[in-house]
């Protein structure tokens, strides 16, 4: 979790162990069409949004995140889940416990 990587969107499957849980399950589709996008990989496209400033129309599609609005509906729907609040808890508990919070930058 604490090595930094080239492409910070990516998450590793540390991450992802303590991501995973928190997210809400999906509902039933009430509708047939496309397969679901899978949360990790909304996720990436979440990250990629934020990390480069790009909007969400112009996510590209040939890195597989889904398209901008998706991952901006999966966002939406993961903040009025309260998932935000939740990993920001888990990731300062883990963070702690290896002694890698810097305080210097608090």
């Amino acid at each position: 979790m604490g090595k930094r990587q080239s492409r910070p969107w990516i998450v590793s499957d540390e991450l992802w162990s303590l991501i995973e849980p928190l997210l809400p399950k999906p509902g039933r589709k009430l509708v047939e069409g496309r397969p679901r996008v899978p949360d990790r990989q909304a996720l990436c496209g979440i990250l990629f949004v934020l990390h480069t400033g790009i909007q969400w129309e112009y996510l590209p599609q040939e890195l597989g995140f889904g398209s901008g609005m998706t991952c901006w509906r999966r966002l939406a729907a993961w903040n009025e889940a309260g998932v935000w609040d939740q990993l920001h808890a888990v990731l300062l508990k883990e963070l702690r416990s290896k002694n890698q919070l810097d305080w210097s930058r608090a």
